[in-house]
């Protein structure tokens, strides 16, 4: 069992997460982007030669937890992912990724964008 899905085993919701404290500025963290939707920054655990995250400021558990009326904002997320990977000249492409619940290895409560790139992604991921 790789260590992320050791970690997402034992991860349970509702409690304070990491991205919480982040985003209190209670853990310091160099961003790469920042507006009143949303930070990112560089994975401290990467996983290609690219990988930065995209959080929203409002706390969502889970992908699956999102209310209808976070629409706007999970679209914002994406948009973000994008024109980050525009600036850094990702013009081959990266892969997002939105781990959802212990299956899908979410280790932190707080959705999340994972930005991978600068290597072949393989298929399938899981």
């Amino acid at each position: 069992m790789s260590d992320e899905v050791a970690l997402a085993q034992n991860a349970r919701p509702g409690e304070d997460t990491i991205f919480g404290k982040i985003l209190r500025k209670e853990i310091p963290c160099n961003f790469i982007y920042e507006d009143d939707l949303c930070v990112a920054f560089d994975d401290v655990n990467p996983q290609a030669p690219v990988h930065y995250l995209v959080i929203p400021r409002k706390p969502i558990p889970q992908l699956s937890k999102a209310a209808d009326e976070d629409e706007l904002l999970l679209g914002h997320l994406l948009i973000v992912a994008r024109k980050i990977a525009a600036t850094r000249k990702l013009d081959q492409g990266f892969r997002i990724v939105i781990n959802d619940g212990p299956v899908g290895a979410q280790s932190v409560y707080h959705v999340h964008i994972h930005v991978l790139s600068g290597r072949q992604m393989r298929w399938p991921p899981g």
